[in-house]
C-alpha cells in the first residue's frame, strides 16, 4: 500500500469503467470522475491523516486498486463513522489481496489513528465484499441494515448491510 501516483490514473480509470468492478455501484466512472476521485482521496489524507491507499503488487509494482479508511461524505443512519472499503481489479480477485491489505488498514486505524470503531457496508447481494468483511472478523449487524441515502428509492442496490469492528474486537484477535 502506498500514496497515489499520477501513473495510477489510467489503470484506476480502466477499473472504474469495468462493469464487473462497478456491479454494486450506481454506474461506471469516466476518466474525469476517476481523476476527481483520486483528488478527493488525496484531500482526505491531507485533512485527516488517513484515507484510501493505492495497492500495488510488490513483485511488479502493478497498481491493482485501493484499500483504506475514510469518513463518508454523506450522512448515514450510524454517522459519524469511519468506513473501510476496497476496490481491486478483477484480474486479481480471489488472491487474498483485499483481506491482506484491509487487515493492515484496520491495524493502522486502531493503533496509529486511534479509532474506536470502523464500519463497512455494501449492498445485500455483494457477497464477495461481505466475505472479505467476515474474513476480517467484522460483525454483521442485521438489525442495522439500511437504505443507502445516495441510492435512489426503488433501486435494486438501495438496501445495504452494515458490519462493525470495535477497537477491543481488533485487540482480541491480534
Amino acid at each position: 500500500m502506498r500514496q497515489w501516483k499520477d501513473s495510477d490514473l489510467l489503470p484506476f480509470a480502466k477499473m472504474n469503467a469495468d462493469h464487473r468492478v462497478m456491479e454494486f455501484m450506481l454506474g461506471k466512472m469516466t476518466k474525469e470522475e476517476t481523476c476527481q476521485s483520486i483528488e478527493g482521496i488525496k484531500k482526505h489524507f491531507d485533512a485527516h491523516g488517513f484515507g484510501r491507499w493505492a495497492v500495488e503488487l510488490t513483485e511488479s509494482g502493478k497498481f491493482i486498486g485501493f484499500v483504506g479508511i475514510s469518513i463518508p461524505p454523506y450522512t448515514l443512519p450510524f454517522s459519524p463513522c469511519v468506513e473501510i472499503a476496497w476496490r481491486i481489479c478483477p484480474e486479481e480477485w480471489g488472491r487474498g489481496y483485499a483481506p491482506e491489505a484491509a487487515k493492515e488498514v484496520l491495524r493502522d486505524g486502531f493503533e496509529r489513528v486511534g479509532l474506536e470503531e470502523i464500519v463497512s457496508f455494501t449492498t445485500l447481494t455483494n457477497l464477495k465484499s461481505r466475505r472479505v468483511m467476515e474474513k476480517l472478523g467484522m460483525q454483521h449487524c442485521p438489525d442495522q441494515n439500511f437504505d443507502h441515502p445516495m441510492v435512489p428509492e426503488g433501486h435494486r442496490l438501495r438496501r445495504h448491510v452494515l458490519y462493525r469492528m470495535g477497537k477491543s474486537d481488533w485487540s482480541a484477535q491480534s
